[in-house]
């Protein structure tokens, strides 16, 4: 399994962005997948995520400014990021869980917000 992540770059606060994360090897429609990110000095969270059964979850952080999706026809997860703030800025990370409990991880994003 591969995850390829993308849609990272520099924003003003208030802007929008759109991350992509296309996996190779196995269905996104068919595994739990998420976005995380990590912030310089902190610990790496959940910012948004569906489980196998397809529930959505988000961090209360992000509610109302962040979508995520999935176009299973692509084998691609969004997260459609709006309003963005400043404490947004991080490296953004996919990941997969199958359900054998194998978790994949793509390389990160870069999301800068400046103020």
């Amino acid at each position: 399994v591969q995850l390829q992540a993308s849609g990272g770059g520099l924003v003003q606060a208030g802007g929008s962005l759109r991350l992509s994360c296309a996996a190779t090897g196995s269905a996104v429609s068919m595994n739990a997948m998420a976005w995380y990110r990590q912030a310089p000095g902190n610990q790496r969270e959940l910012v948004a995520g569906f489980s196998i059964s397809g529930s959505i979850n988000y961090a209360d952080s992000v509610k109302g400014r962040f979508a995520i999706s999935r176009d299973n026809t692509k084998n691609t997860v969004y997260l459609q990021m709006n309003s963005l703030k400043p404490e947004d800025t991080a490296v953004y990370y996919c990941q997969m869980i199958s359900i054998y409990g194998f978790q994949y991880w793509g390389e990160g994003t870069q999301v800068t917000v400046s103020s």
